[in-house]
């Protein structure tokens, strides 16, 4: 069985004038702020977009929600129900599993632990995690930032699993840290390998231990402290299941003719991987405090923007590019049982839009393909949105 996962207001200047004598230079001005949209530009975006939605509605989507932001205002829908049950229709406000996007979180907890010296972003890891020493077979020194970029050759341990694994019994187990990272052990880590880009969820566990060593607590507690609190993030969170809460958009995957509930699926409680629960406007609040400067040090969230390698992904970051200003995007995608999740904000944080679908139930072994072209489809509704915004 694979586990992949998807995988302001207008600029106004302040003249400081000194009253005597020379007072040295004058701080540099503040970057300018982008002007609000045109009320056509958003009517275009909005419009677009619903047209989009109702695309993935009438494909067999069984929800969606989004919220798209701008300098001055913001927009929020939801579509279908939070549950086939009960047929309570879904809000904008609702809860879903938002899968890798809690790469991007994961991420800025380990730059934390740079920015603080407490490992170097070029340290190996190796002599600091156990699971390096005991469990893996490094081909070489794997540094942080080759796990961050996806860079290490590190398997994925999903490819580990057997196709032939009840979905239920898959849905109800949980995985820990440790035994993901014993299933990546099984597959041969190449040398030549290391330094190549290869999308592996193995490295977020890896990382998920690194946090968890140097800071002595759950990756889930760092997560909390480092970012929910902080931006009151009060709907977000990578803790113990609450499958029944009222607030949940629901998911759903066939085995065989058996349609089966796979809301918050325990394989992906606590994941570092992709495990954590969100809205829309969590999501949105955490990259734009990320790309405005909130979380971590200039430098570093520089580094967390270089791109790897030919891959358009930094530390924990996607990169798209951006037709309004010539330059990207930041965000990330997320694919997980039930649930479809894109992610996608200017590099000032201006503009931003997150959505997350609950798709038609499907068989649940290996629908890669139909994943892949979704998150195609879902990536270019967000890019069109965005570009609207601007024209």
């Amino acid at each position: 069985m694979r586990f992949r996962l998807l995988g302001a207001a207008a600029f106004s200047a302040v003249l400081i004038v000194g009253v005597s004598g020379c007072v040295g230079a004058p701080p540099d001005p503040a970057p300018p702020r982008p002007a609000p949209p045109s009320a056509a530009a958003i009517q275009a975006a909005t419009d677009s977009l619903e047209g989009r939605v109702q695309h993935f509605m009438d494909g067999g989507a069984t929800a969606f929600v989004v919220q798209v932001r701008w300098p001055g205002g913001e927009w929020s829908k939801a579509y279908g129900v939070r549950n086939l049950d009960t047929k309570d229709p879904a809000r904008p406000q609702d809860r879903v599993s938002v899968a890798s996007i809690t790469k991007s979180m994961v991420a800025v907890s380990v730059l934390k632990l740079v920015d603080q010296g407490l490992i170097g972003l070029d340290d190996p890891v190796n002599g600091v995690l156990e699971s390096f020493r005991t469990t893996l077979r490094p081909p070489g020194p794997i540094t942080v930032r080759q796990l961050l970029n996806h860079n290490s050759g590190l398997p994925d341990y999903g490819d580990a699993e057997h196709e032939a694994e009840p979905l239920q019994q898959v849905v109800n187990t949980r995985l820990s840290l440790q035994r993901g990272l014993e299933l990546a052990a099984t597959l041969p880590w190449e040398s030549k390998n290391v330094d190549r880009f290869a999308y592996s969820n193995s490295n977020y566990l890896a990382l998920g231990q690194l946090i968890e060593k140097l800071r002595g607590r759950p990756v889930g507690d760092v997560l909390n402290q480092d970012i929910f609190a902080p931006l009151g993030l009060q709907h977000t969170s990578l803790a113990e299941p609450d499958r029944g809460a009222p607030d949940n958009i629901h998911a759903y995957s066939m085995d065989g003719s058996e349609r089966v509930d796979v809301t918050q699926a325990e394989v992906w409680v606590g994941s570092p991987a992709g495990g954590v629960i969100s809205t829309t406007q969590d999501i949105n609040t955490f990259y734009r405090a990320l790309l405005q400067g909130q979380l971590l040090s200039p430098a570093m969230l520089e580094e967390m923007k270089k791109k790897a390698g030919f891959a358009e992904y930094g530390l924990g970051l996607s990169r798209f590019p951006d037709a309004c200003s010539g330059e990207f995007r930041y965000g990330h995608h997320g694919a997980i049982f039930g649930y479809m999740s894109i992610s996608v904000t200017s590099a000032d944080g201006g503009s931003q839009v997150t959505m997350a679908m609950a798709v038609r139930p499907m068989p649940w072994q290996d629908p890669a393909r139909r994943i892949d072209l979704l998150g195609t489809q879902m990536e270019s509704a967000a890019q069109e949105t965005l570009d609207n915004l601007c024209h």
